[in-house]
Order: structure tokens, then C-alpha cells, then sequence
């Protein structure tokens, strides 16, 4: 395991629908931090997140719960290899129940810089950006 990591913690209804929309996204569940409270799911070797019940989510802090359904109050960008790994994992998060939040104003700005993004809400309401940029010098 890395010395550095980022774990999310989201709070989530239904922590079995949260376990399989990431599943279908083709993330991994770590079985060895997962029981009835929360789920840990593997982006990478550096990312994860833990899905954590509503419940088992107030015990992390004194301050009410967000309602992510009705208001956005965080977006997780996502850096990928290429403008076809961000439209597969978008298309898979559709598939599995996923919205798409379109912005024609954004992406019009992400291009001019040679950027590639779309947005999805996954079924709690948490926003994700996956997006690849072509950066300078990489070619």
C-alpha cells in the first residue's frame, strides 16, 4: 500500500446499490475494509473510496449530513488517459444509473485548452468529472 492515498468518504441510501453502480463502473471492492457500514472501492492504487451508510456517515463529524440529491456540495474530477476512457466510464455510469449533467459553456471552454470532460451524478447525487487534457510536452 502506498505511503500516500486519498480515500473519499461518501454517504450513501442504499450502500448495496452505491457497491454495484461502482462495481459496473469496473472498480473493485475491497473486501478486507468492506462489512454492513461501508464499502471500500479501488479507483487505483492511490484512490479510494468508502461508500459509508447515512447511518455510520454522521459518526465522522457533528455536522448535519449534505442532501447530495438536491445540492451539489463537492466534485470529484477524475484524471484519465484519454478522451475514450473518459466517454467508456461515463457510458458505463449512464448504464448503471448514472445521470449526465451537460454544461455546452464548459465544454466549449475545456476544449480551447485541449481538454475532454463530461459529468456524471451517480445514484446518491455525489458529482464525478471524468476528463483527459492533452498536456503541453507530453506528446
Amino acid at each position: 500500500m502506498s505511503s500516500r492515498m486519498i480515500f473519499i468518504n461518501l454517504p450513501c441510501a442504499d450502500l448495496n446499490r452505491s457497491k454495484n453502480f461502482y462495481e459496473a463502473l469496473g472498480w473493485k471492492v475491497n473486501q478486507d475494509f468492506t462489512d454492513d457500514n461501508a464499502a471500500c472501492i479501488v479507483i487505483d492504487d492511490n484512490i479510494c473510496l468508502m461508500l459509508l451508510t447515512k447511518d455510520f456517515f454522521t459518526t465522522f463529524s457533528k455536522r448535519p449530513v449534505a442532501d447530495t440529491v438536491s445540492a451539489i456540495g463537492a466534485a470529484y474530477a477524475l484524471s484519465l488517459s484519454s478522451a475514450e476512457e473518459v466517454d467508456a466510464l461515463t457510458a458505463a455510469a449512464l448504464a448503471a444509473g448514472a445521470t449526465e449533467e451537460v454544461n455546452e459553456d464548459k465544454r466549449a471552454q475545456e476544449a480551447q485548452v485541449g481538454m475532454h470532460g463530461r459529468t456524471f451524478i451517480d445514484p446518491d447525487g455525489h458529482q464525478w468529472e471524468p476528463f483527459w487534457m492533452d498536456y503541453p510536452g507530453t506528446d
